[in-house]
């Protein structure tokens, strides 16, 4: 049975360097023992969570949440995923807004009475793409894992690909910091970020389908 692999870019940016990376990613897995699918939040409307707690004791089929906005799509999708791939550029060390919005309303799968613990022992990947080398992608990737940790997911790493935190990619030429106005997807030219991408997804496919015995 194929794995059902959720993939969500945190970018405002619809086709720049995140969702690129992303892209490229997924399609290095096999066709055949993958069903890929990836989310934009830039064309999206999240609200942030306002803890209401309707979560708590309200929830319905097809309302999870009391905010009427694109969230409950979301949440189905990742509801329904084997693996959950965590896109996001690096903004000020951290990741983006929109991505920290959607991990908020996250809460609906640990306290929903229909979705608590809906997301345990899923698989969970983070990416990240910086404009520098060090310029704050495992701690990036360290805000995804701490999500996936809350939701008591498992998180993948491997040992080979810049960090055991999650794929991880500049967007400047070898993480310089230097801009080219020529240069309109830098990740394109990062073997080792693509590579880092590669490694850790055919190792969260390992996982899912240990986790699936």
């Amino acid at each position: 049975m194929a794995l059902h692999i959720l993939g969500i870019s945190g970018s405002p940016v619809k086709k720049g360097n995140v969702g690129t990376f992303l892209n490229l990613a997924l399609e290095c897995l096999p066709q055949k023992e993958t069903k890929r699918e990836v989310i934009h939040l830039s064309g999206l409307k999240i609200q942030d969570c306002i803890h209401c707690n309707f979560c708590l004791t309200k929830q319905m089929p097809g309302k999870y949440c009391s905010l009427k906005d694109d969230a409950q799509v979301v949440f189905e999708k990742a509801e329904a995923s084997d693996i959950l791939v965590l896109a996001s550029p690096v903004y000020f060390m951290r990741s983006s807004a929109r991505m920290a919005a959607l991990l908020d309303r996250f809460r609906v799968f640990v306290f929903g009475n229909l979705t608590g613990g809906k997301m345990k022992n899923k698989i969970g990947v983070s990416m990240a793409v910086s404009w520098l080398r060090n310029g704050g992608l495992e701690t990036t990737h360290l805000a995804h894992i701490l999500e996936f940790l809350t939701l008591e997911m498992i998180p993948a790493s491997v040992h080979q690909g810049i960090s055991p935190l999650g794929a991880s990619a500049c967007a400047s030429s070898y993480g310089s910091g230097k801009f080219d106005p020529n240069v309109k997807l830098g990740i394109e030219n990062d073997e080792a970020g693509l590579q880092s991408a590669k490694l850790i997804l055919r190792r969260a496919v390992e996982l899912a389908r240990l986790v699936s015995k």
